[in-house]
């Protein structure tokens, strides 16, 4: 592995490599790296679980931490993304993260880098590091994929969650159903039947309303008739099955994509996703860097 920057470019191998590494770390702790090496995570795009995650996990692996402001950098100059991590890469960075609001902005950057990219996120692109913490998560409770019924319900269309999901668990042997507002369905099959999915779902994935990707375009319907549609209501719940996992890669707008009372019950994954985020991230970069080493 090079880079990671869409789920596309890892193997089902690579996956479960990362997943393994994660699981030793959890359990054993993350220990540092053999020397010290020099990261920055160049976001320009809000974010609360993923950033901090990532430094969490650099600085566990006793990385030190470069910091960057989009809002202080050259690039409100005119300063190129290119340019900006080229930069970085001649002072001295061992590895650079980034999240971006364009799509594939990676693309004009990785056969140009001699150190390596984690993508954080590129608009409504992938998000492979979310992908990658979603299956461990999976995997920790069920020990397999294979034949699982993932229901994923939400914004589809806008989500990079569903996109990368959508690539790693098929391929992982995962059955996945889509299910949201027709006008939010992108390139997917859908239904927008979730009652028909409840009973049967193993794993439940519900998707924040990324209003802030709609182009201006409200929602055709208020936040209460979205909750009573495609929302996990208190009823729904009930009607999972007991063994069924219940997901969200946050931010989670409370009593819209999943009633309040849920977020922290017995099934819930919710905050888990966000612990084994640390350790899938900690693998991540240390197998990168190992293998730039190599």
């Amino acid at each position: 592995m090079e880079h990671i920057v869409n789920m596309k470019s890892l193997t089902t191998e690579e996956m479960m490599k990362i997943i393994e590494l994660a699981r030793e770390m959890k359990a054993d702790g993350i220990r540092k790296l053999d020397r010290t090496y020099y990261v920055s995570n160049l976001f320009f795009e809000p974010s609360t679980r993923t950033k901090s995650s990532f430094e969490m996990a650099e600085r566990r692996l006793g990385m030190e931490v470069i910091p960057f402001a989009p809002e202080s950098s050259s690039t409100l100059k005119g300063e190129s993304l290119y340019d900006t991590v080229k930069t970085f890469e001649a002072i001295g960075l061992d590895l650079v993260v980034i999240r971006h609001p364009r799509d594939k902005y990676y693309e004009q950057l990785v056969d140009h880098m001699d150190i390596p990219l984690i993508n954080g996120g590129d608009g409504s692109g992938q998000h492979p590091t979310q992908s990658l913490l979603d299956i461990f998560t999976i995997y920790e409770h069920f020990g397999q994929f294979e034949g699982l019924n993932v229901t994923i319900a939400g914004d589809i269309s806008h989500s990079r969650v569903a996109k990368s999901n959508a690539e790693s668990l098929k391929r992982l042997g995962a059955n996945v159903t889509f299910v949201c507002p027709e006008e939010w369905a992108g390139e997917f099959d859908y239904t927008t039947d979730l009652d028909a999915q409840i009973e049967n779902c193993d794993v439940l994935m519900l998707l924040r309303v990324q209003h802030e990707r709609h182009d201006g375009e409200g929602l055709a319907f208020s936040k209460w008739e979205y909750h009573r549609q495609f929302g996990l209501t208190l009823e729904r719940a009930e009607r999972l099955q007991k063994h069924a996992i219940i997901m969200h890669p946050a931010p989670v707008n409370r009593g819209v994509e999943i009633a309040d009372e849920l977020i922290e019950s017995p099934q819930s994954k919710i905050l888990t996703q966000v612990e084994n985020g640390v350790y899938v991230r900690a693998a991540i970069i240390k197998l990168l860097l190992k293998g730039r080493n190599e």
